[in-house]
């Protein structure tokens, strides 16, 4: 059974966060969502109100997947969590060159703590490529229309949060 990792905050899911994990059941039998704390990002959504969020737009990839696919949260060292997963594989979205060059850093790091677990990259959809979380958020706090960017119960959370 190959066990992949798709690490991220996901603050808040984004249609690009959905669009790596449609592909990337196709690489894994197992997918662990691993939902980061990361206190110093600032998110606006707790742990908790983000595991939730992922969780519940998880069904229809499972279903057509067949793929079996947990959201779980963790705050220590990527590569310690991926090992007590025995994850096999981490995922990894790329939008942009400033991605790629982010993520280089961090597949030598983790290489050098674990040379046995592979990181992959996935390049997000064209339609997905300029969706970030930060950018998200900052439209819905302006009252934007966030519709084509997040799954439209992510979007009711957003408005919920920003009392638009």
């Amino acid at each position: 059974m190959r066990t992949g990792l798709y690490p991220g905050t996901f603050d808040p899911l984004t249609n690009g966060h959905v669009d790596i994990i449609s592909r990337a059941v196709k690489l894994v039998d197992h997918l662990v969502i691993g939902v980061a704390m990361n206190d110093q990002k600032k998110p606006l959504f707790s742990v908790e109100e983000r595991v939730a969020m992922v969780t519940g737009e998880m069904d229809p990839i499972r279903q057509s997947s067949g793929v079996k696919i947990t959201v779980e949260s963790f705050d220590d060292l990527l590569m310690k969590f991926a090992e007590r997963l025995k994850a096999d594989i981490i995922i990894r979205g790329l939008r942009a060159v400033s991605d790629f060059e982010y993520e280089f850093q961090m597949v030598g790091m983790n290489t050098f703590l674990n040379e046995e677990i592979e990181t992959v990259f996935l390049m997000a959809d064209p339609h997905h490529q300029a969706i970030a979380s930060r950018l998200v958020k900052e439209i819905a706090r302006l009252d934007g229309d966030i519709s084509k960017f997040v799954p439209q119960s992510v979007a009711r959370k957003l408005v919920e949060k920003f009392g638009n």
